[in-house]
């Protein structure tokens, strides 16, 4: 049996939304990229497990649509997620406690803006000349941008939401212009939760700085 053949009952469409099919690997995505959402938004670590198969849904749906640097994203995605998984777990280092929420540093914002910018231009670039893609530098900023907010996921840091909700502003049109209205929907959902993520976290940081002054008092 062919690998075309056992995912060919995922890319059936399973019904029909603004006049456009909607596949089971759409929904499936949907699904699993909400709950994982909201796992990351309080802290919790099954985000990881479940954005892997978030991840993989999103490889098939994006090939299909020709948004080449978003599918190539979900494996980079899994990679981050390996790491994440681990870093949330051992607090960054062989360390039993899990990792803390903190503000990111002007080092690491300088790394985080270097690498969105080269990044940003070299996949422009890539695109426009090797897929045929219609939308090469809107298809790379979200990747750019979604790889940066993955990074700070990992390490925890606060701002990480910010770029996330910066990349969801991107993804909503994008993917209601290639016609996946409801990956488009689920991306505004992700707005939403991505604002709760940041006032959680925000919480939790803010409740850190008492119990740290009361240690080194």
């Amino acid at each position: 049996m062919s690998l075309a053949t056992v995912l060919e009952p995922l890319q059936r469409p399973l019904f029909t939304l603004l006049g456009t099919s909607v596949s089971a690997t759409e929904v499936l995505g949907f699904g699993s990229g909400a709950l994982c959402v909201w796992l990351v938004a309080r802290q919790h670590l099954a985000n990881w497990p479940v954005g892997i198969a978030n991840n993989l849904f999103f490889v098939l749906l994006f090939t299909q649509a020709g948004l080449y640097a978003d599918a190539g994203l979900q494996i980079v995605f899994i990679t981050l997620a390996a790491y994440g998984w681990w870093t949330w777990t051992h607090g960054g280092g062989p360390g039993p406690e899990g990792l803390p929420v903190r503000r990111t540093t002007r080092a690491e914002w300088a790394g985080l803006l270097t690498a969105g910018v080269m990044g940003t231009a070299a996949l422009t670039l890539l695109l426009g000349r090797l897929t045929d893609s219609t939308v090469p530098f809107w298809d790379a900023l979200t990747t750019t941008l979604s790889l940066t907010a993955t990074y700070g996921q990992c390490r925890k840091l606060l701002e990480s939401w910010w770029l996330w909700i910066a990349a969801d502003v991107v993804y909503v049109p994008l993917y209601a212009h290639k016609g996946l209205y409801l990956t488009s929907l689920l991306y505004i959902g992700f707005m939403a939760l991505c604002v709760a993520g940041l006032r959680g976290w925000s919480r939790d940081l803010a409740g850190r700085r008492p119990r740290l002054a009361e240690v080194t008092a």
